[in-house]
């Protein structure tokens, strides 16, 4: 049996970033926090645990916090929370990726300038949470082509549009096209994170091309969920794992290739266990 690992599985640049700033601060002594999990994987979170990394879930938990370092997640927070950071008089290190920093960046300035901002991403997930928060004024969340279908808009400002970075590069095209059909005014900004667009068009082809597909990535990710939607509709076998433990396959003879891929915040020796074990075991 032939296994086909995707070239660009594992961490992103921007994750890597994130963990590597963690592991750094917590050999530093002193008390050390993230400000939601650093990263969509619960197997990273763990590990950090044991080394006395503890995750802080909300501002009510952060405001009881009086001293020691403070690391902002890389989904980013909002101004909101960098603000009472400071004003606990902790240390905070910015570990926010820098293509959503270019997005809150963004989204402040033009809604300063009196645009309407327009997030196309999933609400509620901490890194859209994040870029809300840091609009002058409130913002609209469009997560699917029924909604921007749906979407009714009588203000008069002009929309600026904006895209969580791992968003489905191709939904994204479709739904500003609908905008576009609505006549709405205004700016597109494509912050897709361009390594969200290799991944996701390089495990499209994969999945067009085997007989099984394997996405590994933690339940929460939303990068790694995307890519699991991508390889189902190219590839009806495909399966969406944790870890090798989550991996109950019983492959018919008849299956001769194997697709592997992962999500940004997947680490490396999880992909490389998941990998051996196909290669060997079938």
């Amino acid at each position: 049996m032939e296994v086909i690992l995707a070239e660009k599985a594992g961490f992103c640049f921007g994750v890597k970033r994130a963990v590597d700033t963690v592991y750094e601060q917590a050999g530093t002594g002193g008390s050390i926090y993230t400000y939601g999990p650093i990263i969509h994987n619960e197997e990273v979170v763990k590990d950090l645990e044991k080394k006395g990394v503890r995750v802080i879930a909300s501002p009510e938990e952060l405001h009881g916090i009086t001293e020691g370092t403070v690391v902002i997640r890389s989904h980013g927070v909002s101004e909101e929370i960098c603000r009472k950071i400071e004003e606990q008089g902790l240390k905070c290190v910015d570990a926010t990726c820098p293509f959503v920093k270019k997005i809150h960046d963004t989204v402040n300035k033009e809604s300063a300038a009196g645009r309407q901002i327009v997030v196309i991403g999933n609400a509620g997930h901490p890194e859209v949470e994040g870029i809300l928060g840091w609009c002058k004024t409130p913002a609209i969340v469009i997560e699917s082509e029924e909604e921007a279908r749906n979407f009714r808009y009588e203000g008069d400002k002009k929309l600026c549009i904006v895209s969580q970075t791992t968003y489905n590069y191709n939904k994204f095209q479709d739904i500003v096209e609908i905008f576009e059909q609505k006549g709405y005014n205004g700016i597109v900004v494509n912050t897709i994170c361009n390594a969200t667009e290799v991944r996701q068009t390089e495990a499209r082809k994969i999945a067009s091309q085997v007989d099984v597909m394997i996405v590994i990535g933690g339940n929460h990710s939303s990068n790694t969920q995307k890519l699991y939607e991508i390889c189902k509709q190219e590839c009806e076998n495909t399966y969406f794992i944790q870890t090798l433990d989550d991996l109950h396959l019983e492959l018919p003879e008849s299956v001769r290739l194997v697709g592997i891929t992962a999500g940004a915040s997947t680490p490396n020796n999880i992909i490389e266990e998941v990998q051996n074990y196909v290669r060997i075991n079938f």
